[in-house]
């Protein structure tokens, strides 16, 4: 077989940083559903679908007339008890004094005690009536529990709404903060839980479907207490300030989550590493211009390289591309990356000095 055209890097150590990559999905700290707590027609609507609202914004309002009825109501049944109460306790003074003149009996004065006691209560009941209705008339209004950014409207003003209304009025998601749920294999658990320890803020980056574009650094904020038996992985959550809010509920995107710096490691490109059935290997190769399939075994995987923690030393030289059409000593010829292309369709022609074009090495015509 003639040699094969490849590309080589030499093994090298170096301090790298160690990285875990994972893909995750960007979620909201906080939802909630605005439901009216009180029945009503919907009478106004106060903010426009997709825009930002803070915490206590008013949203809505419902027709409040009838729980302001309700509340003149109480009103008028407290003014009332409130005054046989006060006409109990004036009869009461003017009983003790008549009972200081021994001009009438003592159970009288008990008698109007207990009746003063009896009408506390009922000013007391109607005086929780009042706070009611206050309460239902404030209902009346909506305003926004949390902070964050509103959906679309679910109902449109003239409309009844009820408390038991299952859709709401609109949903509010909070982006700032907002937190990212991603799952680490099993076998990346130890290593994250060293790291944690000895840098309890542990930096975490988002990045775009392709990796091309970081959008945001943010900090590992818990590991879920559980395995997922089905998956062999576990859950973990990051937050994130979101201040330019390029991270959108249920979105997609590739997590990296930075484990410190790992000194002295063996590292090659990723790129030279194969799996095979007997597990990983790269092509080393050898001072006769040949390669040798040599086993290794890979720690993390740090940006274009992976950390070799067995099969490999320093100054050693791998295959990087051509892998292909390698077999283990095989004969290979390094070329330079650039001219990969054309190399692997063999050695280039050379001239005689007629200007004819020579057969290709490695050929020879049969006569």
């Amino acid at each position: 077989m003639p040699p094969v055209a490849v590309s080589v890097c030499v093994v090298q150590k170096q301090d790298v940083a160690m990285q875990l990559s994972a893909l995750g999905t960007v979620t909201s700290a906080n939802t909630v559903t605005v439901r009216s707590r009180v029945d009503g027609q919907l009478d106004k609507v106060y903010f426009s679908e997709g825009e930002g609202v803070e915490q206590n914004q008013l949203l809505a309002e419902l027709d409040p007339r009838p729980y302001q009825a309700s509340l003149t109501q109480a009103q008028g049944q407290l003014l009332r008890d409130q005054a046989l109460l006060k006409n109990a306790e004036l009869d009461l003074v003017r009983y003790k004094q008549l009972l200081a003149q021994d001009s009438i009996a003592a159970q009288q004065v008990d008698t109007q005690k207990a009746v003063i006691q009896q009408y506390q209560g009922i000013v007391k009941l109607d005086q929780g009536l009042v706070d009611n209705a206050q309460l239902q008339l404030g209902y009346s209004r909506i305003i926004a529990p949390i902070s964050g950014r509103v959906g679309l409207r679910q109902v449109d003003p003239g409309n009844i709404v009820h408390a038991s209304d299952s859709n709401g009025l609109v949903v509010i998601t909070q982006t700032q903060p907002i937190n990212l749920v991603f799952a680490v294999p099993e076998g990346s658990l130890d290593q994250v839980l060293q790291a944690k320890a000895a840098h309890p803020q542990l930096k975490v980056e988002a990045w775009d479907r392709d990796r091309s574009k970081k959008l945001a650094d943010g900090t590992l904020l818990a590991i879920d207490n559980q395995l997922n038996t089905g998956t062999g992985t576990v859950n973990m959550k990051a937050g994130f300030a979101n201040e330019p809010q390029v991270l959108f509920p249920n979105q997609f995107v590739n997590v990296l989550v930075q484990l410190g710096k790992q000194s002295d490691a063996v590292t090659v490109p990723t790129a030279a590493v194969q799996l095979g059935k007997e597990g990983k290997y790269v092509y080393a190769v050898n001072a006769d211009q040949t390669v040798s399939l040599t086993k290794i075994s890979t720690g993390i995987i740090s940006g274009p390289d992976t950390v070799i923690t067995g099969g490999l030393q320093p100054g050693q030289q791998v295959v990087v591309d051509g892998l292909d059409k390698l077999r283990d000593g095989g004969k290979i010829e390094v070329i330079d990356p650039g001219a990969t292309g054309n190399a692997e369709k063999g050695p280039r022609p050379v001239r005689d000095n007629s200007g004819d074009t020579a057969k290709k090495r490695g050929s020879s015509a049969v006569k």
